[in-house]
């Protein structure tokens, strides 16, 4: 099971709205057959591991890190090819919440005889997929808030320099993270003031994240590094204000909050709505706060570099108005590395699929 969770991982950043999931298929002590969900979600892990298995398969044992699908979609039904192919034996790490499936996939696997061995390594599991698992059962996508600011806290100097902050080994890890995510948001104020491509580079990996900006009144200049670039990569604008024709990008329209700013959470359920599991803000401290405030942090990624700016600098996180201290979100320590002279340390909701 644990080889096929790495093997899982491989789908991260190139399946929505799909699982990310991994299959092995073991004859004795043997692995006859191995396979991850593709890009674009098909064919799913356990068809490609049958198809490595081929006969062989009859009588194997298949480790698969959710449950094999039931219903008839774009293809047949995982659990009905594993039952052709004569596998004798089912090891599932966690139930698919998709109400298509919600033990319906280990019910025919039953139905037909085949032993199924439930939750191996199902909270590991449960983890690798918090994105699929966050749109099924809250509508929106996994949100991973990255910061990388100074020891005290700050993410730009008082002149809004903030080119670099971090290492380059840092700046590298921020373009795998960025990889395995659907998309990469920031907010309109590090849209005008930064002008970033948003793009994976340097890690020899073609698929790109959706870019998204939060824009509620439209604001992205036509000459900006993102609007030149919407036929490589698109380009989405979360915005609350009357549409306007935009070329290249493709407009989500949200619901206003009481200034009329873009409402978040309602952004949240539209990028679900449009297939997005797993969302990395790269975004500045207004729409830091306006998410934390908001409690659609799902995960928190902080590189601390080794350097201080001040008090006159730029903070990470704007003012959380209104809170209170028993509603502020509190998150517990998950991860800790050295990145360079950096550190990322990476913290998760102490309530995860909440808010």
């Amino acid at each position: 099971m644990a080889l096929a969770l790495g093997l899982a991982q491989r789908g991260l950043g190139n399946v929505a709205p799909n699982p990310a999931v991994g299959c092995v298929i073991v004859q004795g002590s043997i692995i006859i057959g191995r396979g991850w969900t593709q890009p674009g979600g098909r064919p799913h892990a356990e068809v490609c591991a049958l198809a490595q298995a081929a006969a062989s398969a009859a009588g194997a044992t298949a480790y698969v890190t959710l449950e094999p699908c039931a219903h008839h979609g774009v293809t047949p039904p995982c659990a009905a090819a594993l039952i052709a192919a004569g596998v004798r034996r089912v090891v599932s790490a966690t139930t698919d919440p998709d109400p298509r499936v919600a033990g319906r996939g280990h019910a025919m696997l039953r139905t037909a005889g085949v032993e199924v061995v439930e939750g191996v390594l199902g909270s590991e599991a449960r983890a690798l997929n918090a994105g699929f698992l966050s749109r099924v059962t809250l509508g929106r996508p996994w949100l991973t808030l990255k910061l990388a600011l100074t020891l005290d806290g700050r993410i730009a100097t008082a002149a809004g320099a903030s080119r670099w902050i971090t290492g380059p080994e840092a700046r590298r890890a921020v373009h795998l993270m960025r990889a395995r995510h659907d998309a990469v948001m920031v907010g309109i104020g590090t849209a005008l003031a930064d002008d970033p491509g948003l793009t994976v580079r340097d890690l020899g990996i073609a698929r790109q994240p959706i870019r998204i900006v939060v824009d509620s009144k439209l604001r992205l200049r036509p000459d900006s590094a993102l609007a030149r670039t919407t036929s490589e990569v698109p380009v989405w604008l979360c915005h609350s204000a009357p549409a306007r024709p935009m070329t290249g990008v493709h407009l989500v329209g949200c619901a206003a909050d009481a200034v009329g700013r873009v409402d978040l959470a309602d952004a949240m359920r539209r990028l679900g709505a449009a297939g997005l599991t797993r969302v990395l803000c790269e975004g500045g401290g207004t729409l830091a706060a306006g998410l934390l405030e908001a409690g659609l942090v799902d995960e928190l990624v902080c590189i601390s570099a080794g350097r201080v700016f001040g008090a006159g600098g730029a903070a990470s996180v704007a003012a959380l108005a209104g809170v209170a201290l028993a509603e502020r979100p509190d998150f517990h320590l998950v991860e800790h590395r050295r990145l360079g002279d950096d550190i990322l340390h990476r913290w998760q909701r102490v309530k995860p699929f909440s808010g």
